[in-house]
């Protein structure tokens, strides 16, 4: 079966959180990385500070000429962790198979999803939809058959872009593309290659194997099979599953014990079901709940023996949810986590489980 790569990307993620935690932000210029006269350099640009010709790795100074009226940030980098995490979790609940790059952006390889009734594209639209969903946020996603291909779809159709590069379209792209967009190819290599005439995908498209590594070293071979769109490296997963979780978020907020509980007993029989398929059993019990003002609070619990089954996990989780569920305060989100994961054995598990 042919791969299927996602590349996620989320939208100027540090300063989408911005303005979504400060909708006083909303629709203005956000320069995320320092005050305007530090010796710094921007991270994150709003797309309506790019308009100005702002871009991340851009010194602040410099951006402060270019915009001098925006609205420049020091980054909150445990703010982004937090909802990084989310991410993340939402991306492990399609495939095992994730590498991340950074905070923001992500491999995904959903090969094993991918059916005559279930496309790559849709699955990509599903994941970017759970995303925002549960964030607020917007991502773009490039899907192909090798990771730096789906890198460069990814970047294509952005803010809230989803684009796919076939076999049958993926030469005629290539050959259109700036060379300073292909992956790896940094400032110093694209005025090499612009002095050797070098300024389309075709034009590398052009060069033998031979001569490339003539001027590029061990690269040039890399290089040739760019222009090709041949790609063969592995997603580097590097990750034992530390835990398993489910969330949900309520269309509206709320304050009914009762229906809260509902959710909470149907999400832990979510987790045990998940916990079943892999074979593990967990020994900390987390709940999660997220306020109409974002505010997230958690309280978690050791259990004295591994868990896996629902009915144990609600346990467990309407205890914790009593003690951080503010009775005057409704909340839009809801989830539990169970961590501190092993492989079910006969010698950490009770003998009830055996009944």
């Amino acid at each position: 079966m042919e791969r299927r790569i996602i590349h996620i990307d989320m939208d100027a993620f540090f300063a989408q959180v911005e303005q979504r935690d400060n909708p006083e932000y909303r629709g203005k210029p956000i320069i995320v990385g320092g005050k305007s006269w530090s010796r710094g350099v921007v991270s994150t640009a709003s797309y309506e500070a790019r308009k100005y010709g702002v871009h991340s790795a851009m010194p602040t100074k410099q951006a402060h000429k270019l915009c001098p009226d925006g609205i420049y940030l020091t980054p909150r980098f445990e703010r982004y962790k937090e909802i990084s995490k989310t991410v993340m979790e939402i991306f492990l609940k399609y495939t095992e198979v994730v590498e991340p790059l950074s905070l923001d952006e992500a491999y995904l390889d959903i090969t094993h999803l991918v059916s005559r009734e279930r496309t790559a594209r849709s699955i990509a639209l599903s994941i970017q939809k759970e995303i925002y969903d549960a964030t607020k946020l917007t991502s773009s996603s490039g899907i192909s058959y090798n990771k730096y291909l789906a890198k460069i779809a990814s970047g294509m159709n952005k803010p809230a872009g989803t684009t796919v590069f076939h076999y049958d379209n993926v030469q005629d792209v290539l050959n259109g593309l700036p060379i300073g967009k292909f992956p790896g190819v940094g400032q110093v290599t694209e005025e090499k290659m612009k002095d050797l005439g070098i300024y389309t995908g075709r034009d590398l498209y052009n060069w033998s194997e031979e001569e490339l590594i003539r001027h590029f070293g061990k690269r040039g071979a890399g290089l040739y099979q760019k222009a090709r769109g041949i790609g063969t490296a592995e997603l580097k997963v590097e990750r034992v599953r530390k835990s398993v979780g489910k969330e949900t978020t309520f269309n509206y907020d709320i304050n009914d014990d009762v229906e809260i509980l509902k959710v909470l007993e149907t999400l832990s029989d979510k987790v045990s079901n998940n916990l079943d398929r892999h074979q593990f059993a967990g020994r900390v019990v987390t709940v999660k709940t997220k306020t109409a003002d974002y505010a997230t609070h958690t309280k978690q619990m050791m259990t004295d023996n591994p868990i896996f089954r629902g009915e144990e996990i609600f346990r467990y989780a309407y205890s914790l949810y009593h003690d951080v569920k503010s009775p005057e305060e409704p909340i839009r989100l809801i989830g539990v986590t169970v961590s501190h994961l092993s492989e079910r054995t006969y010698r950490n598990l009770t003998i009830y489980d055996f009944l």
